[in-house]
């Protein structure tokens, strides 16, 4: 009785394992071509009382200016890097091993695998578990595939999920219609976006805009990927 119980367990255990390595390759798979429905951070902040207001939109429906701006606030080097920022994921390794805020580090690629497959809390174990889906998302989606997503499912404020409910709560218009300067100020929240508003701007995210504004035209050839 004890060594059927013994085995079942073992089965159990394989099979749990087979859907923790398959279940979140064979999701990427699928979000390659078909929408993500829900994210666990949607989840979560559903289960805290906040609603859920989301519209996908496709590549083309978004504005090429809040497409620069994404990348110019979040990762200038998106179109460029592998998945991975190694100079700054080593630098925010080296800080919390040291005890301090260990910012920086997270590509827009990584961010995106995190949002669809994980949890908000940050821990070492969450960073982990980001690196073999950023390498999966990096090998199965191209760059446009990734952006695309990303600004489908990144929160914009409470219960505002994605750039269509996000551009038409802050300014009232659809995604494909944003100007730079809204752009700009909708990229500006996204490190943040329960403790800023893209509009009206506080005096930071005002800042913050401007200086992704400039560094939209100082990008160049480095935001190639982006622009079709």
């Amino acid at each position: 009785m004890t060594r059927r119980f013994s085995s079942k367990v073992r089965r159990w255990a394989l099979w749990a394992l087979l859907i923790v390595v398959f279940a979140p390759l064979a999701l990427t798979v699928i979000y390659r071509f078909v929408p993500p429905p829900i994210t666990p951070l949607m989840v979560i902040r559903l289960i805290e009382g906040q609603g859920l207001e989301r519209d996908w939109v496709s590549w083309d429906e978004i504005s090429p200016h809040l497409r620069r701006a994404a990348v110019a606030a979040e990762d200038n080097l998106f179109c460029e890097h592998d998945g991975f920022d190694w100079s700054s994921l080593e630098s925010a390794v080296k800080a919390y091993a040291e005890g301090r805020r260990a910012g920086g580090g997270s590509t827009i690629s990584m961010q995106t695998a995190k949002n669809l497959f994980l949890w908000p809390r940050r821990s070492v174990f969450r960073k982990a578990l980001e690196l073999p889906l950023t390498t999966s998302l990096e090998v199965i989606w191209p760059k446009q595939r990734i952006l695309e997503v990303y600004l489908n499912i990144a929160e914009w404020g409470p219960g505002v999920y994605g750039a269509e409910a996000a551009a038409r709560a802050s300014f009232g218009v659809g995604a494909k219609d944003l100007s730079l300067r809204q752009a700009s100020q909708l990229a500006a929240v996204l490190p943040s976006p329960l403790k800023w508003r893209a509009h009206p701007p506080g005096d930071y995210v005002a800042g913050r805009a401007a200086t992704i504004r400039k560094r939209v035209g100082q990008l160049g050839p480095l935001l190639d990927c982006v622009a079709g």
